[in-house]
C-alpha cells in the first residue's frame, strides 16, 4: 500500500518549554516570522525529575508539523459523487 504524501506546514524553533498540568506548552517563532503554541500533554503523571529533562530537551528542539496532502480519500470521493444538479441549471 502506497503512504500518504505530507506537506510541511510550519518549520518551528522552540524558544521555552513551559511546564503545564499533564505536559508541556511549546513557544517559538517559524521560517515565516510568525510565533506559533503547541501543547504536548501526557497520559501519564511525570516527576520532578522527568519534567526538569523533558522541558530541557524541548527547549532546544525544532518542529516540523505536516500535514496529508491534498487530493487523498476525500479528493477520491468528490470525484466519484455524481455532480451537483441545482449548479447544472
Amino acid at each position: 500500500m502506497e503512504r500518504p504524501e505530507y506537506e510541511p506546514l510550519a518549520e518551528i524553533e522552540v524558544d521555552a518549554a513551559s511546564p503545564s498540568h499533564q505536559g508541556f506548552t511549546l513557544m517559538g517563532q517559524g521560517l515565516d516570522h510568525a510565533e506559533y503554541q503547541l501543547d504536548l500533554r501526557f497520559e501519564m503523571p511525570l516527576d520532578q525529575r522527568t519534567r526538569t529533562v523533558l522541558g530541557e530537551l524541548l527547549s532546544h528542539s525544532d518542529l516540523t508539523i505536516s500535514r496529508r496532502t491534498p487530493g487523498g480519500l476525500a479528493a477520491a470521493l468528490r470525484q466519484r459523487r455524481p455532480p451537483n444538479r441545482a449548479s447544472q441549471r
